[in-house]
């Protein structure tokens, strides 16, 4: 067999395309913002993770043009050997004050964070009990780790003990859970989570990518939400969304960062974060910490559009975050939806199978601080009109039928 014959007989993009439905790769003529320019005409971006809207912030802008000029382009090496700079270690020792923990380590990506320290931390003898509905990254982790993973029902409290219990006493335990959901925007439930995790004497690592600047004292996130920052062991959060940026970290204990910083591949043999890239998390850190009432305005807007998508009769779930995932079913019906928005100025994310399950495909919108009322209606209005007239799920089903018969 032939290495190459899946990606032959792969045509969903293919078939996307040709019937003018294919929703990704769509390219902006100008910077992240509320509204954007998108291939030549402007959209209101409610499908960003730009959570504080400080990606066009001038503070962060400055700083990463000044990093930019001071230390070139890249570091040319991984933070192990040369690609250490005086930025990292600031930026590390600003986010642990911020959050309170002794330590924290910094990666290149929010995805190699969570395989840098799951791979590291869990091992053979080890157990990792991970909720279903857990980010792409925590999953090639866990593969990663040689760990047994075992997986629970989507915040499902009984099944998580299920799990701990059927667990052998002398295996190193690893709960792991995203302190938001990404597609579902629902908070999990960590006082019931640390319970379980002290009765089974377990560890307990967040995913805090949509929780970091979003909940929690001053935007510290999901456990600071709940009071409960001393009791989450690992917190591994994110500077692609809310600061701004690229990369990731985790802030731990300083035994298990330099554990870390010793022993994960992912963070030993991967290039250092950029110098202009530190200094613009680093910059939005220092403007989140100045002004920390942006994370209300966030999750007040998001509330507003919530309600703004109530009255309007969209079929939107119900979540806990500035993430409101509205429900179309079918993922090309999904796409349908997604292309008309577009064409009538509003961008939002198509979110189907796998990364939803079969059948409950949905359009995830998410919101920025800065985002205003007049704007909210505005895409809200657009909504409206594009859902009175999208076709059920039988119509799409329909057209499918119809392509797939012309094909053969």
């Amino acid at each position: 067999m032939d290495l190459f014959e899946k990606c032959a007989k792969y045509d969903t993009a293919k078939k996307a395309r040709e019937m003018g439905l294919y929703p990704y790769f769509h390219y902006l003529n100008s910077g992240q913002d509320i509204e954007v320019n998108m291939e030549g005409h402007r959209v209101i971006m409610i499908g960003s993770n730009n959570y504080l809207g400080l990606t066009s912030h001038p503070e962060v802008k400055e700083a990463s043009m000044k990093a930019l000029e001071k230390y070139g382009t890249g570091c040319s090496g991984s933070r192990f050997l040369n690609g250490t700079l005086d930025l990292h270690m600031e930026l590390e020792n600003e986010l642990a004050k911020f959050i309170g923990k002794e330590d924290v380590v910094t990666f290149s990506t929010g995805f190699m964070s969570n395989l840098g320290i799951i791979s590291a931390i869990a091992g053979r003898n080890d157990v990792i009990v991970c909720d279903k509905e857990n980010h792409a990254s925590i999953y090639d982790a866990c593969r990663l780790s040689y760990a047994k993973m075992l997986r629970f029902e989507h915040n499902d409290m009984q099944d998580l003990e299920r799990q701990l219990q059927s667990i052998d006493k002398d295996k190193g335990i690893l709960i792991v859970t995203d302190g938001v959901f990404s597609m579902g925007g629902e908070l999990c439930k960590l006082p019931e989570i640390v319970a379980l995790k002290k009765k089974y004497g377990a560890r307990l690592m967040i995913d805090d990518a949509h929780g970091f600047g979003v909940f929690g004292e001053g935007g510290r996130g999901t456990a600071s939400h709940f009071g409960l920052d001393d009791e989450v062991d690992i917190i591994m959060g994110t500077f692609s969304k809310s600061l701004a940026s690229l990369g990731g970290f985790m802030a731990c204990t300083h035994e298990v960062c330099e554990y870390i910083r010793h022993n994960s591949r992912p963070f030993i043999f991967a290039a250092s974060i950029p110098p202009s890239n530190v200094a613009a998390a680093l910059a939005a850190l220092k403007v989140l910490e100045k002004e920390p009432e942006r994370p209300t305005k966030l999750l007040e807007i998001s509330d507003y559009m919530r309600e703004a998508l109530r009255k309007r009769n969209i079929p939107i779930r119900q979540s806990d975050a500035p993430i409101i995932p509205i429900n179309t079913y079918d993922d090309w019906r999904t796409f349908y939806a997604c292309k008309e928005l577009f064409d009538k100025g509003v961008y939002v994310n198509p979110c189907i199978s796998p990364s939803v399950p079969v059948g409950e495909a949905i359009i995830r919108t998410s919101y920025t601080a800065t985002h205003t009322k007049a704007l909210m209606d505005e895409a809200a209005d657009i909504i409206q009109e594009v859902f009175k007239e999208l076709p059920d799920c039988e119509y799409f089903e329909k057209i499918r039928a119809e392509y797939e018969a012309k094909q053969k």
